[in-house]
């Protein structure tokens, strides 16, 4: 059966990388920061998020999950400002399951380049995507899509655990978790028991914008948007992490 809880999915506000994904090739993944319009896109969400939660029972506390990477990490701080001026009390766990897709030895490579850098790894990561599709193509030396899905299961346990009501009948109702489009949508397609199908058709959701899973405890789950967020311009990685394009393949 349901349960009742509010599970608020937070994809990173846009990034430098986000605008030029050149910066791939000068910083780890986990290092690149947001833009410098990421923190009030990341404030703008926030602020939608402190409005919803404070119109709700205030008897239901909050719990912030936040992906370790640095933006996320300032989009979290930025919606946690937020959620301070509206006088919210909730607590932060940082969960090393959220982070962003290992793109592996394609990390910092645009899809051009990638074939010429490594084209025996290329042309075995190519393989696997014609053969079963890009959701368990894994990249060399890093994950598949249905390697980021069975991790992000991981934290669905905690969740539920933390969610049991405590004997002075407190309980956390409200979850916020600050990740990234492709662990969102993995979020999303198992804790709804969705398909990989419905996973590769779906778009990563725009920068800053929240989703919510929600039930009343008696109604199935409901996934609906909170806030649309920020669309960009797609980047090349944005492309690959959507499946929109595969990498080159290498010319004979």
């Amino acid at each position: 059966m349901p349960r009742p809880i509010n599970i608020l999915l937070v994809r990173h506000a846009v990034s430098a990388a986000n605008l030029d994904n050149r910066l791939y090739t000068r910083l780890p993944d986990a290092k690149v920061p947001l833009a410098p319009e990421g923190h009030a896109q990341a404030r703008a969400a926030g602020d939608k998020v402190a409005e919803w939660i404070k119109a709700q029972d205030g008897a239901w506390g909050t719990r912030i999950y936040c992906s370790p990477y640095q933006r996320t990490r300032e989009t979290c701080a930025e919606m946690e400002a937020a959620l301070k001026d509206k006088g919210l009390a909730y607590d932060r766990i940082e969960e090393l399951a959220l982070r962003e897709m290992s793109y592996g030895l394609f990390d910092g490579l645009r899809d051009k380049e990638i074939p010429e850098a490594f084209p025996r790894e290329h042309a075995h990561y190519q393989k696997h995507v014609d053969f079963e599709g890009e959701f368990y193509a894994p990249m060399p030396l890093g994950e598949s899509r249905v390697q980021v899905a069975d991790r992000v299961k991981g934290v669905f346990g905690t969740l539920i655990r933390d969610n049991r009501e405590r004997e002075n009948g407190w309980r956390i109702k409200n979850f916020i978790i600050v990740s990234h489009g492709v662990t969102i949508r993995a979020f999303i397609m198992q804790w709804l028991h969705l398909t990989p199908e419905w996973y590769q058709a779906q778009r990563n959701p725009a920068n800053a914008s929240v989703v919510m899973i929600s039930s009343d405890g008696e109604s199935p789950y409901a996934l609906t948007t909170l806030f649309e967020g920020f669309p960009h311009r797609p980047t090349e990685q944005d492309k690959r992490e959507e499946g929109i394009v595969q990498a080159e393949p290498a010319q004979p």
